[in-house]
């Protein structure tokens, strides 16, 4: 899925992230407004994980919506 179409049905995804990620504060998850460099770098910060695995998580779970 396109990362725009993520970031404009961010309010909806909510719930699917906080899902993936549990470590994801309520905070952390409004703070990000959809913004992929945001959730890699609290994806980073959470679980202390490289960039290229943080990303490659964000890739997986993107992947997965149809929308």
């Amino acid at each position: 899925m396109n990362w725009d179409r993520i970031e404009g049905n961010w309010k909806q995804l909510k719930g699917q992230v906080r899902q993936q990620w549990g470590k994801l504060t309520d905070d952390d998850i409004d703070r990000l407004h959809g913004k992929r460099e945001e959730l890699e770098g609290v994806l980073q910060e959470r679980y202390g994980l490289a960039k290229d695995e943080a990303n490659r998580q964000i890739d997986d779970w993107t992947r997965r919506f149809k929308m």
